[in-house]
């Protein structure tokens, strides 16, 4: 028993550390030796920082991969609580982690790529060597195809303005976009191309319902290639990750199953290829996706989904409105071509997610949902402070007996004190909640025009505000917030 639970750990400690040998971990005494490599990308952290914890795993798979780029690239660690603590202060380290890249020993430029280990590798190959690498040869050029990620390549036989903007994109794009080009005679009569910049999906992607490469027809402007590689990058249905998710634009429709081009290529090409059937047919209504459910839990949690069961795909969309829309029923082909063809005919309706309205809704502090968040706030026809809250935060928790005394103060006049669980509730488009609390005012005549509410927390303080901006005046207070006097 003793020897399993050792072999158990054992094995256990091998998952859990692989990949840390290949992070450098410096301090003081040995900082200056990061001098011996070209690219470096160095992490100043404190072993108690949550954030760092949660990016250790993902810098070291990325370490691993970045030691086979051609040049390498090294990532180093310095624990500022420590052995590094003089190098983090001759860096102005004043918050954790903080990333830099080092050329040769020397300072370059903060790091502000993704914090995953996709995004950080993409992100480091492009800051080595040329924005597009030199292609010479057939072979190399067959070798530089088998990325895993698109390419776009520029085959010119001489100098041209479409050269020169194909050089412009390739420097502005480099950090997202892989580019390569060849003037070689032996590639362009393989490829039967001159002067032609063309854009090659990756051979796990290849299917029949689309073309495995793109070529460009357009004027030879930068802007106009800049705009034809984001256009066909993703091809019809994207692979899109923590690190893609912006490049794609409602209206969107997303399948969310267990996406894994490493561990199961086989396995996520058989569902995105029934995707791909069914998306060729309204390719000009809707942009298309297939999403990782582990990566993306916060969104389907956003549908009201805490976990996926089985292996086929859940299917949601947003419209250009950004309306959320759910496919309930299995997924097959026929489920999916009829959800498309409902939502383009416009007979769904919106998914809300929403707690249930409150049986009794009369406190002087209203509490609003999805679901009657108009009713509540918007359609009230009062002016409304709403805060959108989280339950477990401190914050909050600290707001809440200031906040139940402002809606009793404010009971008898024409202004509305609402509450909504952000957590729990859908929130408009129209709110920008980034944190908690967040308050917002809106004036009763223009509701459509909310103002965020970024004062002091106390009652007077609100008492204050609301005195100053209320539509009408208030009856227990002046403009400058001074207390009526009551007629006996």
């Amino acid at each position: 028993m003793i020897l399993f639970k050792t072999f158990v750990f054992l094995t256990l400690s091998a998952v859990c550390f692989a990949g840390e040998q290949d992070v450098l971990e410096l301090g003081d005494s040995d900082f200056d030796s990061i001098g011996e490599h070209e690219t470096a990308l160095v992490m100043f952290y404190a072993p108690w920082c949550g954030h760092c914890k949660r990016l250790k795993p993902e810098y070291a798979k990325a370490a691993g991969e970045l030691l086979k780029n051609d040049p390498p690239v090294v990532l180093a660690k310095v624990d500022c609580t420590a052995a590094g603590k003089d190098t983090c202060s001759q860096h102005s380290v004043s918050g954790y982690p903080t990333l830099k890249i080092f050329r040769n020993g020397k300072l370059s430029q903060e790091y502000n790529g993704p914090r995953e280990a996709d995004g950080i590798v993409k992100y480091m190959r492009a800051q080595v060597g040329p924005s597009s690498k030199e292609l010479k040869s057939v072979q190399e050029l067959e070798k530089f195809l088998e990325k895993a990620d698109p390419v776009v390549v520029g085959f010119f036989k001489s100098d041209s303005d479409l050269q020169v903007a194909f050089k412009q994109v390739a420097e502005k794009l480099r950090e997202r976009t892989i580019f390569g080009h060849s003037s070689s005679d032996e590639v362009l009569s393989k490829q039967d191309l001159s002067d032609n910049v063309v854009l090659f999906r990756p051979k796990v992607l290849h299917n029949k319902f689309e073309p495995s490469s793109v070529t460009y027809k357009g004027k030879p402007d930068a802007d106009a290639l800049q705009a034809w590689i984001a256009a066909n990058t993703h091809g019809l249905v994207g692979v899109r990750t923590r690190d893609s998710a912006k490049d794609f634009k409602e209206p969107l429709v997303v399948a969310y199953y267990a996406v894994d081009y490493v561990k199961n290529p086989k396995g996520t090409n058989y569902w995105r290829n029934r995707i791909l059937k069914v998306a060729k047919e309204f390719a000009d209504d809707f942009s298309f996706a297939i999403s990782s459910k582990d990566d993306f839990q916060h969104e389907l949690n956003e549908f009201g989904v805490d976990f996926v069961k089985g292996e086929k795909p859940l299917v949601f969309a947003r419209n250009a409105k950004k309306q959320k829309f759910s496919m309930s029923d299995e997924f097959s082909i026929e489920n999916f071509q009829k959800f498309l063809t409902d939502l383009k005919d416009g007979k769904l309706e919106p998914f809300l997610k929403s707690e249930p309205i409150p049986e009794d809704n009369s406190g002087p502090v209203k509490v609003a949902v999805g679901k009657n968040f108009d009713e509540v706030v918007m359609n009230n026809g009062k002016d409304t402070l709403v805060e959108f809250y989280a339950p477990w935060c401190g914050h909050c928790k600290k707001l809440t007996p200031i906040y139940d005394e402002l809606g009793e103060k404010l009971k008898n006049e024409d202004v509305e004190i609402v509450k909504v669980d952000a957590t729990a509730n859908d929130v408009p488009p129209l709110f920008d909640v980034r944190g908690f609390p967040t308050l917002y005012w809106l004036p009763k005549n223009s509701k459509t025009s909310p103002v965020r509410y970024d004062g002091g927390r106390e009652l007077d303080d609100f008492i204050k505000y609301i005195a100053e901006h209320a539509t009408e005046e208030l009856n227990g207070w002046d403009r400058k917030s001074k207390p009526k006097k009551t007629e006996l």
